[in-house]
């Protein structure tokens, strides 16, 4: 296995990142594509594998490659399917890991994306020596990862621990794309952020705030960031709101499973404490006594998407 590699793929609803793993687990190359430019799955996929052979190539061809790990949102590692996937353009049921052996040649792994990310922490990240933890990305959705016992829990048919389309306000705002009302992802992705900060621009027209510099169609969860940490009054509580949201959810979370820590990474982690101090105090207000401070909420220590791409490559390795 030392002259050995495998490719580790993790499909974001905006983004696939990928890249080659060692079987040390370090990430020897990587890049990325955009997901939901090509309207047809096989595009996508020979987009991406055009992209992959410079560095196949570098490790001396796909005879090294063992195989391929993916992790992708609604992905069934029992069927190698992705079913449904709500973030991203190919709808229906996609037979992901087929096309991609079809493509590359070698044996493809496919799992759900928070899943792969949760395995990449267990083996090579902050999560490395725990055996009940959760791990729950923060992106244009929100995606998650439940081990109990050292083992994800997938369920009987591979899709259990969806955290993000748990209701957490009944009734609540429409995640577009889905049509439940009240998910947490519609609050507490970086679309939610978005999406909460053109309610409170709307909801307060004569409150000044640096958003306002910023058309809708520019206005994202990083300029909410970079307006709140120039004191901007309005940013800060689309923080607030979003942390209070998180935090709830969180609650529930700990009470299911009792984890030794919860684990955040995603692009809306870079706001740091404007985030985490809001969903700490929301978590631990809505806990029973048996459960207060025991859990702690860390961030990632790997870099944004490494762990996706190390717990996918895991797959195969």
């Amino acid at each position: 296995m030392n002259n050995k590699y495998a490719i580790g793929i993790d499909v974001g609803g905006t983004t696939t990142k990928f890249g080659i793993v060692n079987a040390a687990g370090e990430i020897l190359v990587q890049s990325r594509i955009p997901s939901n430019e090509q309207d047809f799955i096989e595009d996508f996929i020979h987009e991406l594998y055009t992209k992959m052979q410079p560095m196949i190539m570098q490790v001396g061809g796909i005879e090294n490659i063992v195989g391929v790990g993916m992790g992708a949102p609604n992905g069934n590692i029992y069927t190698g399917t992705i079913e449904y996937a709500p973030n991203l353009k190919w709808k229906g049921i996609i037979p992901m890991a087929d096309l991609i052996s079809k493509k590359f040649g070698v044996p493809t792994q496919l799992t759900n994306d928070a899943n792969a990310a949760a395995v990449g922490e267990m083996l090579f990240g902050c999560a490395k020596n725990m055996k009940h933890f959760i791990t729950i990305t923060l992106g244009t959705g929100v995606g998650s990862g439940i081990v109990i016992d050292g083992k994800i829990v997938v369920g009987h048919d591979g899709f259990a621990g969806e955290l993000g389309h748990t209701i957490i306000r009944p009734g609540g705002r429409l995640h577009k794309n889905t049509g439940m009302r009240g998910s947490l992802e519609s609050y507490a992705s970086a679309t939610g952020v978005r999406e909460t900060a053109i309610e409170l621009l709307t909801l307060h027209p004569d409150k000044e705030s640096l958003l306002r510099n910023y058309s809708i169609n520019d206005l994202t969860s990083e300029s909410v960031y970079e307006c709140a940490i120039q004191g901007d009054p309005i940013a800060n509580e689309i923080f607030e709101f979003t942390g209070q949201i998180l935090g709830e959810s969180l609650a529930n979370f700990v009470m299911f499973s009792s984890p030794e820590a919860i684990v955040l990474f995603g692009g809306l982690t870079k706001a740091g404490n404007l985030l985490l101090n809001p969903t700490r105090k929301h978590m631990e207000e809505n806990l029973l006594p048996i459960f207060k401070n025991k859990v702690k909420i860390i961030f990632s220590e790997l870099k944004e998407s490494d762990a996706a791409i190390l717990g996918a490559s895991a797959l195969v390795m």
